[in-house]
């Protein structure tokens, strides 16, 4: 096998790139803007620079993600995007070999887009490694024990649930249940109870200073929108208090898959859940009082990882610098 020098995780909010021997190299937002004109839809921003014009261009410019829980839905727009992200880091087409993060959950043709876009970007070898390992490693598990391990992924666009030993996925599931949807979920809820239309980069900021699972939290913030009746802008105090109406149900429904998971598995793998943990990962294991929420309404045993945003970008390079693992886990796939 060859060594593979970069790895890569296209998230539903973001995308980030570690560099064999760099480190984390790159972390930017996976939207691309784009503008109709004669000739078909023009790309006028893309990575940061797509997300500085949401909510802050003329209607015409569309900002947008090219791809959807874990699943390309627009293969060139992507395709320009990485480029794009890839160009900022010197890639040599045709030299370079990368490991690309993946939901566990893909088809067979899924699976195949994503090679054949990685091919079509210039890579020489390409390897499809689900998430979950990653995040897995990079929490300092070892995966190739035959104690088993359980995941759950909660990311931008979706949450993995995955139990795992001897380097391979024994049972995983991918539920359409992410970051994104709490945002779509904080601005719906601000338009009806308070008549207010926010952007959904006004809504992730609201999310990420004042979401929180703490019923007594007196979290709050100013927001400005625009005043459904009037179409004036306006503003309102929103608290914490607001959002656990959003935010409860989400876990509420993770919480739910998770124990339909283990209920389905064996007792001797049940057994060793209980006696491991559960591991929380991923952007949304960061918001306020999960930990508290968890101690209530979850019956397993759990760890809530450090740097819960990046481990799973941070185990795959631990893969690169560990080709014998990255063998095994390529020969159990």
């Amino acid at each position: 096998m060859n060594k593979f020098k970069y790895a890569i995780e296209i998230g539903g909010s973001y995308t980030k790139i570690y560099v064999k021997n760099e480190g984390f190299a790159l972390c930017e937002p996976t939207l691309v803007a784009a503008e109709p004109t004669p000739e078909g839809y023009q790309v006028v921003g893309l990575g940061l620079e797509a997300k500085k014009m949401m909510g802050k261009t003329s209607d015409s410019v569309e900002v947008f993600s090219p791809i959807s829980n874990g699943k390309i839905n627009n293969y060139e727009y992507l395709k320009e995007l990485l480029l794009y992200f890839f160009d900022k880091l010197e890639f040599k087409k045709k030299r370079d070999s990368v490991i690309v993060l993946v939901n566990c959950g893909l088809t067979k043709k899924e699976q195949e887009s994503f090679l054949s876009l990685m091919y079509e970007i210039g890579f020489k070898e390409v390897a499809l490694i689900p998430t979950v390992l990653c995040t897995c490693i990079g929490a300092g598990k070892n995966i190739s024990s035959t104690k088993t391990n359980m995941i759950v992924n909660i990311g931008g666009a979706n949450t993995d649930i995955a139990v795992i030993n001897m380097n391979s996925i024994v049972k995983g599931a991918t539920l359409g249940l992410g970051g994104r949807a709490v945002d779509v979920a904080i601005a719906n809820t601000i338009a009806y109870n308070h008549g207010i239309v926010i952007g959904l980069g006004t809504s992730e900021k609201v999310k990420i200073e004042v979401g929180s699972l703490y019923s007594n939290d007196t979290l709050n913030m100013e927001v400005t929108g625009v005043d459904i009746e009037s179409k004036v802008p306006r503003s309102y105090i929103i608290s914490s208090s607001d959002l656990l109406p959003v935010l409860e149900p989400f876990f509420e429904e993770i919480v739910r898959s998770i124990d339909v998971t283990i209920t389905s598995l064996p007792p001797e793998i049940s057994t060793d859940i209980i006696n491991n943990g559960v591991l929380f990962a991923g952007g949304m294991s960061n918001i306020a009082g999960l930990d508290s929420y968890l101690r209530k309404n979850f019956r397993y045993p759990f760890k809530i990882v450090e740097d819960a945003e990046n481990v799973s970008i941070l185990g795959a390079g631990k893969l690169l610098d560990d080709n014998l693992l990255l063998e095994r886990i390529m020969d159990n796939i």
